[in-house]
């Protein structure tokens, strides 16, 4: 159906341009090099035959196919990101092509002993004589979400050329900025004009999501006292000090390394420590909404604990709200789940439901009016150096797209 060759060469086109976002920046794209990448985005949407491609002053692009039946059909839409996570650099990307994967070791950096292993990614038995594409081991490779760019833009072309699949009007959008938790931000959903939509997000072959956790940020703020060391008996206060209690107050078993499936999680990521201020930066995570609002309260209730022990306030902390589970929003539509299920059952891929341990654009525009599931993009070890993406996970989610929008034109 779709060429191997051609979604090699479109997904190499896109991970190859450096598109990292920056959440210190207050600018939407967060970073100006995200253009560079949504520019050629739209250019390529006009070249294959797509109608109304528009980018707005965020890099927000849209474009429409139109419906080549003669019945009404609810509008679908298909999302994806084109920016990369600051987490690990996203410049020079090299990408390497494994022909028919033999399941051993392979080396991505002989230089600087970078081995991409099964013993220890055991996902890779899974692909083993397909095609994989893989970092040089210095980068990360960005098929989160440029995979998704390739396959919702080749389904595009492939409908386009061949119009006995019938289907109603298709809308795709494409965002900035998702790896910061803005993607969604300013994203005009009513402009945009979809009854719902799927977000092509997801990793492995047959994942299928419509539920993710809720989801908070905290700042915690403790302030300490400097003064000389060589007089700092009943006069310092060493904030450090004080922010290890902190972090061992909290229960150190629900920390993401020690947690799965449906439970949540408090998560430190970043400490800047002095002894006369200490930052700590901790996202909150749990699918449940009443454990989620527990976890707040926690860290407020730890927050006022210590003051109390110190006997004012050495501890300020700013809880603030990012998103919220979609489940919500999207089991009153339920048959768009099913729609996307049916579609992989027939292309004989097995579904793979199950909740996201963390977030997508579609949770916050699921909250915006567009319900909007996550289906699989193919990718692995997203936002490292061991991230690889099989060729034939990303054709099979191209064919997921064209089925998706032939089932519902049939269906309605």
């Amino acid at each position: 159906m779709i060429s191997k060759e051609d979604i090699i060469k479109r997904f190499v086109s896109y991970v190859t341009v450096d598109t990292e976002s920056d959440p210190e920046s207050d600018t939407t794209p967060s970073t100006a090099k995200q253009w560079d990448l949504a520019n050629a985005l739209v250019n390529e949407l006009k070249a294959i035959g797509m109608q109304d491609v528009s980018i707005d002053e965020n890099a927000y692009i849209m474009a429409t196919l139109p419906s080549n039946v003669d019945h009404d059909v609810p509008t679908i839409g298909y999302i994806s990101h084109f920016d990369t996570t600051p987490d690990f650099t996203g410049a020079n990307v090299k990408p390497q092509i494994i022909e028919n994967y033999d399941g051993k070791d392979i080396i991505l950096n002989e230089a600087e002993n970078i081995i991409l292993s099964p013993d220890y990614f055991e996902d890779l038995l899974l692909y083993k004589g397909q095609t994989l594409i893989t970092t040089d081991g210095t980068t990360l490779l960005g098929a989160d979400d440029k995979a998704g760019i390739c396959e919702i833009i080749s389904a595009m072309e492939y409908l386009i050329q061949h119009p006995e699949i019938k289907h109603g009007t298709i809308r795709v959008g494409f965002t900035p900025d998702e790896e910061i938790g803005r993607g969604a931000h300013k994203f005009d959903v009513e402009r945009f004009g979809a009854d719902w939509a799927y977000t092509m997000d997801g990793s492995q072959i047959g994942e299928l999501e419509y539920e993710n956790f809720n989801a908070a940020g905290a700042k915690v703020k403790i302030k300490g006292k400097i003064v000389h060391p060589g007089y700092a008996k009943g006069k310092m206060v060493n904030s450090m000090y004080i922010a290890t209690e902190f972090i061992n107050a909290l229960p150190r078993m629900e920390t993401p390394e020690h947690t799965e499936d449906y439970q949540g999680f408090f998560h430190l990521y970043s400490i800047d420590g002095k002894v006369d201020e200490t930052t700590l930066q901790y996202i909150i995570r749990d699918h449940d909404k009443d454990h989620f609002e527990a976890r707040k309260e926690v860290l407020q209730k730890l927050t006022n604990d210590i003051n109390t022990q110190y006997g004012r306030e050495v501890v300020t902390i700013e809880i603030s709200d990012q998103y919220f589970n979609m489940k919500e929003k999207v089991e009153p539509v339920m048959h768009i789940v099913n729609i996307a299920e049916d579609a992989m059952k027939q292309l004989n891929i097995t579904p793979l439901i199950k909740p996201i341990r963390g977030g997508t654009d579609g949770s916050q525009l699921s909250y915006m009016g567009l319900p909007c599931p996550n289906i699989f993009a193919g990718g692995h070890n997203f936002h490292g150096r061991y991230e690889y993406v099989p060729v034939e996970s990303m054709i099979k989610a191209t064919e997921v797209i064209c089925k998706i929008a032939e089932l519902t034109a049939k269906k309605s």
